[in-house]
C-alpha cells in the first residue's frame, strides 16, 4: 500500500471529479506532501484548478469533491483547507506498512522500472591536458550520481567520457612536454606563458628523457624558434608556430610525443576518477571521428541539405536558422575542421547508437553552445528534443576563507586528488551534489572536515552508524522483524519517520525526471534529522518485547533507506564512527 499511496489517492479524486464535473475529467491531479505535519499527509489543489473553468468558488468545489469521494481504508480524514486545498490524513496502518515494504525489498526499495529506455549520460569529458581540478570534480560527482539515479529509477544507462584528443589543446600539451624535455638537455627555449605550466609537464619531460635519452633532443633552440613572432599580442600565433616547428623537427616522432602526453594525462585522470568512485562504460575518442570519416560525413550531409554556405574559403553552418545568435564555421579556409564540426559528428553518432535519451553535462559557460548543437541535429533531420543538456556551475574552493585559484595552463590549481586527500571522498561527493547543479557552489573545506551536526554528510552517516549500533546491541535476526506488530508504532515521531520512508521512491523518480540528485541529498538530511530527534526522545531497546521489535523494524527500515540513498550519491554508509 505504502509505495502506491499517491496513485490510490489520485484514483479517489478522479472518481469524485467524474461525479462533480465529468467534462473536466482530463484535469491533471496533483498531490503534494504538505510542509506542515498538521496539514495532513497529502494535499491536492484540484479544486483550485477547476475554479476558473467551472467559474465556481474553489472551497465550494473542494467540498463537493469531498462529498463524492469514495470510501477508502487508506484515508482516515479528508478536509478542505486554505483557499480550497483538499488535505488527506492517512490511516496509521497505511503509514507503517512502508516498514515491511522496505525490509522486504532491501536495496531495491525505491527502484523504478523504465525497462527498455536507453539513456546515455556523458560527463566530465575534460581535456586530458592536466590533472583534474576541483572544478572538474563537481561535474564528475554530479554526472556519476545522476547516472546512478537514472539507473535506479529503471533506465538502461550508458556512462560515457568524450576524450578531446584531436585538437589544438593537445598540441599545446605535446609542445609543452617536449620543451620541458629539451630543457633537460640544456636546450633552453623560452617557455611560452600560454603553454601548460604545471610540474606534471616537467615530470613528463623527465620521464621521456629516462626512457628514450636524447632521441627527441637532436635539435637547436634556434630551429625550434624559427619564424616565431615576438610580443604579447602575438603570443597565440607564436604558440602555433612553435607547434608547427615541433611537428616539422620531430617528423614521425611527434606522434609519439603527442601520444605519450595524452596517454599519461588520460591514465592519470582515469585513475583519479576511479578513486573518486566515478567510472565509465565507454571512453569515446574525438580522433576516431576523424579517422572514421564521421566529421567529413556530417558536414557533407549538412551541405547536401542546404545548411552550409562558403564565405572567404571557409564553410559556415547556417545556425541562425535554428535560433543561434550567429552562423558558425565548420571547416576553415585551410581545410581543417572546427571543434563544432566534430561535436556535430559526435552527437550524430550518439543518435546512430540508438539511445532513447541523451544527456550531456556541460560547464555553465557552455550555455550558448546548446542552441547551435541542437540546431545542427535538427538540420541533420534528427529530433533535437532527444538531447538534454544539464549545466554545472564550477565549484569555488575556500580554505580558511581564501579562494583557491584554478587554471590548468598556469599550473595554479587545486587538484581533485588533493581535495580528496584533505576532506575525504565521501565529503567531496556529497558536498558537490548538495546544491542544484546550475547554482553557484562555494565548497567550504572547514565545514566538510568538521565532525558536527552542521556537516550534512557527517550528520547522515552518524545516523546510519547509530542505527547499526542499536541493531547490533539487539543482536537479533533481522528476518524476525517481518513479524513485528507495526501497530505499536503510533507516536508522532514514528509516524513521521514512516511518512518520510514512503516518500523515498517519489524522491528517486523526481530526481531522475528533473536531473536533480541534490533532491536525494536533501531527503537524506531530512530523514537523518527526523531519526536523530526520535532517537533522542525515545528508547528503542525497551522491555516491552512487542514494542521493541516494532521500533527495531522501523530502525532497520530507516537504515536501509539511508544506505540506498547514500549509494546513489557515491557516499559510504559506515557502521560505526
Amino acid at each position: 500500500m505504502s509505495a502506491d499511496q499517491k496513485t490510490q489517492l489520485a484514483d479517489l479524486l478522479r472518481a469524485a471529479l467524474l461525479s462533480v464535473a465529468p467534462e473536466q475529467a482530463e484535469t491533471p491531479i496533483n498531490l503534494e506532501r504538505p510542509k506542515q505535519a498538521g496539514h495532513g499527509d497529502f494535499a491536492s489543489n484540484l479544486a483550485l484548478q477547476l475554479a476558473k473553468p467551472l467559474k465556481r468558488n474553489p472551497r465550494e468545489l473542494a467540498a463537493l469533491l469531498l462529498a463524492e469521494l469514495p470510501p477508502s481504508r487508506l484515508v482516515v480524514k479528508a478536509e478542505v483547507a486554505g483557499a480550497g486545498f483538499i488535505n488527506f490524513t492517512l490511516a496509521s496502518d497505511a503509514k507503517t506498512g512502508v516498514v515491511l515494504d522496505v525490509l522486504g525489498k532491501g536495496e531495491a526499495f525505491g527502484r523504478g522500472d523504465k525497462s527498455g529506455v536507453k539513456v546515455q549520460v556523458e560527463y566530465v569529458s575534460a581535456n586530458p591536458t592536466g590533472p583534474l581540478h576541483v572544478g572538474h570534480g563537481r561535474g564528475a560527482a554530479y554526472g556519476a550520481s545522476l547516472a546512478d539515479v537514472l539507473e535506479y529509477a529503471g533506465f538502461e544507462v550508458t556512462r560515457e567520457y568524450y576524450i578531446n584528443d584531436a585538437g589544438r589543446q593537445m598540441d599545446i600539451l605535446a609542445l609543452s612536454t617536449w620543451l620541458r624535455y629539451l630543457s633537460e638537455f640544456g636546450i633552453e627555449v623560452p617557455f611560452p606563458p600560454n603553454a601548460y605550466q604545471g610540474d606534471y609537464v616537467k615530470d613528463m619531460g623527465r620521464q621521456i628523457k629516462e626512457a628514450h635519452g636524447d632521441r627527441f633532443a637532436r635539435v637547436t633552440a634556434a630551429n625550434v624558434l624559427l619564424d616565431a613572432p615576438e610580443g604579447e599580442e602575438e603570443k597565440e600565433a607564436r604558440l602555433d608556430v612553435l607547434i608547427a616547428n615541433a611537428k616539422r623537427l620531430l617528423a614521425s616522432d611527434y606522434a609519439w610525443v603527442h601520444g605519450f602526453a595524452l596517454t599519461e594525462q588520460l591514465g592519470d585522470g582515469r585513475e583519479d576518477l576511479e578513486e573518486f568512485g566515478v567510472t565509465f562504460d565507454k571512453w569515446f575518442s574525438e580522433r576516431s571521428l576523424f579517422d572514421c570519416g564521421l566529421v567529413e560525413k556530417a558536414v557533407a550531409e549538412l551541405e547536401a541539405r542546404g545548411h552550409i554556405y562558403v564565405q572567404n574559403g571557409a564553410k559556415w553552418f547556417r545556425s541562425t536558422t535554428f535560433g543561434d545568435e550567429k552562423d558558425r564555421v565548420v571547416q576553415r579556409d585551410n581545410g581543417l575542421y572546427t571543434y563544432f564540426a566534430s561535436d556535430i559528428a559526435y552527437h550524430a553518432n550518439k543518435y546512430e547508437r540508438g539511445f532513447d535519451r541523451i544527456v550531456d553535462i556541460w560547464g555553465a559557460d557552455h550555455h550558448g553552445y546548446i542552441a547551435r548543437v541542437k540546431g545542427a541535429l535538427e538540420a541533420l533531420g534528427l529530433p533535437p528534443e532527444k538531447l538534454d543538456v544539464a549545466l554545472v556551475q564550477f565549484a569555488v574552493l575556500y580554505r580558511n576563507g581564501q579562494k583557491a585559484a584554478m587554471s590548468t595552463r598556469s599550473g595554479e590549481f587545486v587538484t581533485l586528488r588533493e581535495l580528496r586527500k584533505e576532506v575525504g571522498k565521501d565529503a567531496c561527493r556529497f558536498f558537490y551534489v548538495l546544491r542544484k547543479a546550475d547554482q553557484h557552489l562555494d565548497f567550504d573545506l572547514d565545514l566538510a572536515k568538521s565532525q558536527s551536526n552542521e556537516n550534512p554528510v557527517y550528520y547522515i552517516q552518524y545516523a546510519h552508524a547509530r542505527l547499526c549500533s542499536v541493531l547490533g546491541q539487539w543482536n537479533g535476526v533481522l528476518s524476525d522483524l517481518a513479524d513485528a506488530d507495526l501497530g505499536r508504532l503510533d507516536n508522532e515521531r514514528e509516524l513521521a519517520l514512516c511518512a518520510r520512508l514512503t516518500a523515498f521512491p517519489e524522491v528517486v523518480r523526481s530526481a531522475a525526471a528533473e536531473y536533480a540528485p541534490h533532491q536525494i541529498a536533501f531527503y537524506l538530511k531530512d530523514l537523518a534529522g527526523e531519526f536523530h530527534s526520535y532517537y533522542n526522545a525515545e528508547r528503542m531497546l525497551v522491555e516491552d518485547e512487542s514494542l521493541k521489535l516494532a521500533r527495531l523494524a522501523l530502525a532497520a527500515a530507516v537504515r536501509q533507506v539511508i544506505r540506498n540513498g547514500l549509494r546513489l550519491l557515491g557516499v559510504s554508509a559506515p557502521d560505526s564512527m
